[in-house]
C-alpha cells in the first residue's frame, strides 16, 4: 500500500514522506559535462565508419546529473554507455583516460554488434 501513497516516493531512491532534492549544477559545471560527453561522442564517431550513428542525451535527476552516449550500428543492436559523475570531477574536468575509454569500448561494441547481426555468412571481395 505504501506505493499507493503520494509521499511514498520509489524504494531506494527517496525516503517516504520526504520530497526529492534536485541537484542543481552550475553553468560551469553544466558546460564542463557537456564538453566532456561532446568529446566522447566526437572521438566515438572517429572510430567508426559514417555508417554508424553516434549522439548523447544528458539529463538531470534527484540523484544528479546522468550523461548517456549511443551508438547506432547499421546492422544489429544499439549500444550505450551510461555514467553519472561525480560532482568533484565535474569541477575539475573528466580525466582523458576515463573518455577514451568510454569512447573505445562504445566503438568496440557497436562493431561486435555488427558482427553478430551479418555472421559468417559474407564473401570476401579480395584476397
Amino acid at each position: 500500500m505504501n506505493g499507493n501513497t503520494p509521499y511514498g516516493g520509489a524504494p531506494g531512491v527517496v525516503d517516504a514522506g520526504k520530497p526529492s532534492t534536485d541537484v542543481e549544477l552550475t553553468q560551469n559545471q553544466r558546460q564542463s559535462l557537456q564538453r566532456a560527453v561532446a568529446g566522447i561522442v566526437s572521438q566515438t564517431r572517429s572510430y567508426l565508419p559514417d555508417s554508424y550513428t553516434v549522439g548523447s542525451e544528458l539529463s538531470y535527476g534527484s540523484n544528479g546529473p546522468t550523461a548517456t552516449v549511443a551508438v547506432r550500428p547499421p546492422a544489429g543492436h544499439p549500444v550505450s554507455a551510461g555514467f553519472t559523475p561525480d560532482l568533484d570531477d565535474l569541477e575539475t574536468g573528466l580525466e582523458a583516460d576515463e573518455r577514451d575509454e568510454v569512447a573505445r569500448g562504445l566503438a568496440a561494441s557497436a562493431a561486435l554488434q555488427v558482427m553478430d547481426a551479418v555472421g559468417d555468412g559474407i564473401t570476401p571481395t579480395a584476397r
